[in-house]
């Protein structure tokens, strides 16, 4: 009565494919880098100076492998999925406590009020919770951390100290300037010369990270006007300063939503990066902006014109107006013209929070 046992072959019952093994051993590296940036964060409290070490392209390939924009869109899901009453405010809770946010600030403090963790992460603040300076012309567009800002020198712009990406890469081709009602520059000049459109002025550069507990919403740093949104859709990698300063040109190679136009001292732009978890990107004025799309082209980017037969100006922004929004936390970069005489009122490193002061004249 004995019944037969039928067996396959090890290699039909175990088949290893590309996919899971690029998942695997991608993932596996990211949270060796996770420990890493750990340990660098701890010698940089007791002031211990680390040098600079810059990834392999090996390592930002295997980083790559990563399918963090499919893991991103899963996570946009997630956070969409309505909670019973009972448990928002166990989870609510532990993200509170895990990233230190500080729901006082918060428009709606009662956390039975969020239906979803989206709604929570994009939660409004109070009025009186972030006054506007008056006095200063350039004001922090969020709350964050200043990973680095001064003059743009040599087509370059830092990330992190002593970790630099490309102008022209992060940015992409000059917009035309019947578009952008730009001087037209000398053909020799450089792509950093082109953008400066007063004699005497200079270029300036600010990065401010969000990070998970931070107020997700950003706002216009100025009075200035929006004439072109340019999209990238690229990778989504960490953004975290412990990355920003191993990957050179983590900016360039991230998705990326650059809005460029005009203040009264010349050229303007505001980017914001996308991230790990932050695929989607959103700007209010903006109804055809779709990040994170499933039909990613590497290398690509879209224009988009604010300017039309309707709209000879493009879209007027207030300092301190409601500009966008971030899904869970990520970076925005400020690249602007003003005069030489323009001073930051900053420190690397520091806190800031929207509304207060970058700099002015």
């Amino acid at each position: 009565d004995r019944k037969k046992l039928h067996t396959a072959p090890v290699g039909q019952v175990f088949r290893l494919r590309p996919f899971h093994v690029l998942v695997a051993t991608g993932g596996g590296y990211a949270g060796y880098r996770k420990y890493e940036d750990y340990k660098v964060e701890q010698l940089e409290k007791r002031g211990i100076e680390v040098p600079v070490k810059l990834a392999s392209e090996w390592e930002v390939a295997l980083y790559k492998s990563v399918p963090t924009r499919l893991l991103s869109r899963a996570w946009g899901r997630l956070n969409q999925v309505e909670l019973p009453t009972w448990l928002r405010k166990p989870v609510y809770s532990l993200y509170i406590w895990t990233f230190g946010v500080n729901m006082k600030e918060a428009a709606v403090e009662d956390l039975h009020h969020y239906r979803n963790l989206s709604e929570f992460f994009r939660r409004k603040l109070k009025p009186q919770a972030r006054p506007v300076c008056c006095v200063h012309s350039v004001i922090s567009p969020s709350d964050g951390k200043i990973l680095n800002f001064g003059q743009v020198k040599n087509c370059e712009v830092e990330q992190v100290k002593g970790v630099t990406y490309s102008l022209e890469s992060f940015l992409g081709p000059r917009i035309s300037t019947e578009e952008m009602h730009f001087n037209q520059a000398p053909p020799g000049n450089s792509f950093q010369q082109q953008l400066v459109t007063k004699e005497g002025n200079e270029l300036y550069h600010c990065v401010i990270y969000l990070a998970p507990g931070d107020y997700h919403c950003f706002h216009s740093p100025t009075d200035w006007t929006v004439s072109h949104r340019r999209h990238f859709p690229g990778s989504l990698m960490s953004v975290n300063p412990g990355v920003a300063r191993w990957i050179k040109e983590l900016f360039c190679h991230n998705e990326r939503v650059v809005l460029t136009g005009d203040w009264k001292h010349g050229f303007f732009s505001l980017t914001a990066v996308g991230a790990t978890n932050v695929g989607s990107i959103r700007i209010y004025f903006d109804q055809d902006l779709h990040t994170n799309s499933p039909s990613y082209s590497k290398g690509s980017y879209n224009d988009f014109s604010f300017i039309s037969n309707n709209n000879k100006e493009g879209i007027p922004m207030r300092k301190g107006e409601h500009l966008g929004e971030f899904n869970l936390g990520s970076t925005i970069v400020l690249i602007f013209e003003a005069p030489k005489d323009f001073k930051f009122n900053l420190k690397a490193g520091q806190k800031i929070r929207f509304g207060e002061a970058l700099g002015s004249l």
